[in-house]
C-alpha cells in the first residue's frame, strides 16, 4: 500500500505537470492523502474524503480525486472542496481560503459548449468529453488517461452538441 508521503509526492508531481496547485500546508495535505489511501482501500477507488461516498464507483465517478468540481471551485473559491487544490493565490499564499460550499447536487447537467466549436463537418467519430476538466477528443473510445488531467477513462462521458 502506498503511504501518505508517496501519494502526496504523485499529487505535488501532477500537480505541477498540470499546472494546478497543492494547498501549502503540507500536514494539512498529507492527512487528505490518508483519507483518500483509506477510500482506495475500502472502495477500490480514492473517493474525496470530504464527501460521503457510495462504494459503487459508477455512482461516486464524480467526487473520485481529482473531483469534476475541483476546477469551478478553485475559480470560484480559490480551492476545491476539500482544500487539497488551491488557485496560485491561495498557493502563494496571498489569499486564504473561506467557506466552500457543497457543489455536488446529483447528477451534474452538462454545459454545452457548441455554439463554440464550428460546424462546418461532423467527426466520423464520436466526442469524448472529461468530466473533470472538459477535455474533448474524437475517437472510438476514449483515452485510457486524459491527457490533461490524468484521470482515468471512466471519467469521460459522449459529448452531444445540441
Amino acid at each position: 500500500m502506498k503511504s501518505a508521503e508517496v501519494l502526496f509526492q504523485k499529487l505535488s508531481e501532477e500537480a505541477g505537470e498540470g499546472g494546478y496547485f497543492l494547498n501549502p500546508d503540507k500536514d494539512f495535505v498529507l492527512d487528505l492523502c490518508e483519507g483518500l489511501l483509506t477510500n482506495e482501500k475500502r472502495f477500490g477507488y480514492m473517493a474525496c474524503p470530504c464527501r460521503l461516498a457510495s462504494g459503487k464507483k459508477d455512482d461516486d465517478l464524480d467526487i473520485i480525486c481529482p473531483c469534476d468540481y475541483r476546477d469551478s471551485d478553485i475559480e470560484k473559491y480559490g480551492a476545491c472542496y476539500c482544500g487539497l487544490y488551491v488557485s496560485k493565490e491561495v498557493a502563494e499564499v496571498k489569499k486564504k481560503i473561506s467557506s466552500i460550499p457543497e457543489s455536488r447536487r446529483g447528477q451534474r447537467p452538462l454545459t454545452s459548449t457548441a455554439s463554440l466549436i464550428p460546424t462546418a463537418q461532423p467527426s466520423p467519430y464520436p466526442i469524448w468529453r472529461c468530466r473533470v476538466c472538459g477535455y474533448l477528443c474524437a475517437r472510438n473510445e476514449p483515452p485510457g488517461i486524459c491527457p490533461i488531467c490524468k484521470v482515468g477513462k471512466e471519467r469521460f462521458e459522449r459529448f452531444m452538441p445540441q
